[in-house]
């Protein structure tokens, strides 16, 4: 069988699905294959999954924990096999919405894997058969695949990717986490709240490496508070199965140390997968770690051939992948469209949450910018304090002279929320000046961003003016 497309997008995760919507709506026969489920990664087993049970670990600690704010809960505890049909329940309703979006934008859905034949010819083996398509352009959406370390392999029982570790049925008693990244971190507070141990094993200084210390300080701070051990500059040596547990001697700065726990979770990090994407024999071009090489309209080198989302390359995050899609949709169809937005926001759902957008300090700095840097601690706030999460602070990094919003990072209550207002200040060009003077409702979080302003604009009323 063989059928005819303007566009294949191979893919459908959130930079493939929209994508595809996009390219329908632009009036091109567009082709959307994905080998297991609408929506990608993020939907299936990534994003969605881990923030539904963030949620709901949460709530339950908060509960457990009500008393402090006159809640008394006896006897609550939590039922992980409900919880984990309620996550997917959760994840079948957004694929469910995919596909009916899909389908109402006139977008051709086929369920199984491709294989590029040429930049013009696609192969989709399906479970009834196998089938070609020509087409004019192809798109490569397939994403990122967790990697392991030798000796570290996973296995799915014992040594987990998130994947695994986001499907437990039962809550285990001890976790060793290898790799102090926002993945790793993410899923090992969920099992904490639920009663795991936890252990990290980080080979860098800190955790969640490349961002701000001061911004990881309070979340280490609770993940020990609760128990954790946390080994920084660290590595695991080897690790051994038996007894239904795992084994592993790690190397510290103090000395070879024995980690005994019920799983391990390896979150090292994630590569590109684009196996059967052919993209040596089309001679498309990918840096040193495989990640495809491509222009500011998605181009790869390769006339008719785009790439967009986690094959493209850092950061690797389902925003900049529909972001990315919408462009390379409107770029096969003659618009005018590039990736001209000037920074990208980012959250790691930890406890607290952290979030960032634009320049920190030193980058600032390190492009030869006077930079001022001003905060406001989530402590002094109203609505923080009466909803009992006043830790953390959101800070402004602003041009000196001209009061330009460079860069802002919060670590508190709903940052994943409040870096929003930041970003859209940066892409509009906002001084400190424009959201200081902006009346935000009280009480709210937000308002933490506007008193950083005012901090900035040195007129600050509930904090005192140093």
């Amino acid at each position: 069988m063989t059928r005819e497309a303007d566009v294949v997008v191979i893919g459908g995760g959130p930079g493939g699905y929209v994508c595809a919507i996009r390219s329908a709506q632009l009036g091109l026969r567009t082709v959307l294959v994905e080998r297991d489920q609408l929506g990608g990664i993020c939907v299936a087993y990534g994003c969605i999954p881990s923030k539904a049970l963030i949620s709901m670990a949460k709530l339950y600690e908060r509960a457990k924990d009500g008393a402090k704010f006159g809640i008394v809960a006896d006897g609550i505890r939590v039922d992980l096999a409900a919880l984990q049909k309620w996550k997917s329940e959760v994840v079948s309703t957004l694929e469910n919405g995919v596909a009916a979006l899909c389908r109402g934008n006139k977008v051709e859905v086929i369920e199984g894997t491709a294989e590029v034949i040429n930049a013009k010819r696609v192969k989709v083996m399906t479970s009834g058969g196998t089938e070609e398509i020509v087409t004019k352009n192809i798109v490569i959406a397939t994403g990122s695949r967790a990697i392991s370390l030798p000796g570290l392999e996973f296995d799915g029982t014992l040594v987990l990717s998130s994947t695994e570790a986001l499907a437990l049925e039962k809550v285990p008693e001890s976790i060793l986490v290898v790799g102090g990244g926002y993945i790793g971190l993410e899923i090992c507070g969920v099992y904490q709240k639920l009663g795991s141990k936890i252990t990290i094993v980080e080979v860098t200084e800190q955790l969640l490496p490349g961002t701000e210390p001061d911004l990881v300080r309070l979340p280490q701070k609770n993940l020990e508070k609760r128990g954790a051990q946390i080994l920084l500059k660290s590595k695991v040596l080897s690790l051994e199965k038996g007894g239904g547990k795992v084994k592993a001697r790690v190397s510290t700065p103090s000395g070879e140390v024995v980690v005994e726990s019920s799983i391990a979770l390896v979150s090292v990090g994630r590569a590109p997968l684009t196996a059967e994407m052919n993209l040596e024999g089309m001679g498309v071009k990918t840096d040193a770690k495989g990640y495809i090489v491509t222009d500011q309209r998605m181009k790869t080198n390769v006339e008719g051939v785009y790439a967009i989302g986690d094959v493209r390359g850092q950061p690797l995050l389902a925003h900049k992948a529909m972001k990315e899609g919408a462009v390379a949709a409107e770029v096969i169809a003659g618009q005018p469209s590039a990736a001209d937005w000037k920074t990208i926001p980012w959250a790691v759902f930890s406890d607290p949450e952290i979030a960032g957008v634009g320049l920190t300090e030193k980058a600032a700095v390190e492009a030869g910018l006077q930079v001022k840097r001003s905060r406001f601690s989530f402590a002094a706030l109203g609505r923080a304090l009466a909803s009992g999460e006043a830790e953390g602070f959101a800070r402004i990094i602003s041009d000196a002279k001209t009061g330009l919003v460079l860069g802002v990072q919060i670590v508190g209550p709903e940052a994943s929320n409040l870096i929003s207002e930041a970003a859209l200040a940066i892409e509009m060009g906002a001084t400190v000046e424009d959201i200081a003077l902006t009346i935000h409702p009280h009480p709210t979080l937000p308002e933490a961003i506007m008193e950083a302003a005012e901090v900035a604009a040195g007129r600050p009323i509930h904090q005192v003016k140093l």
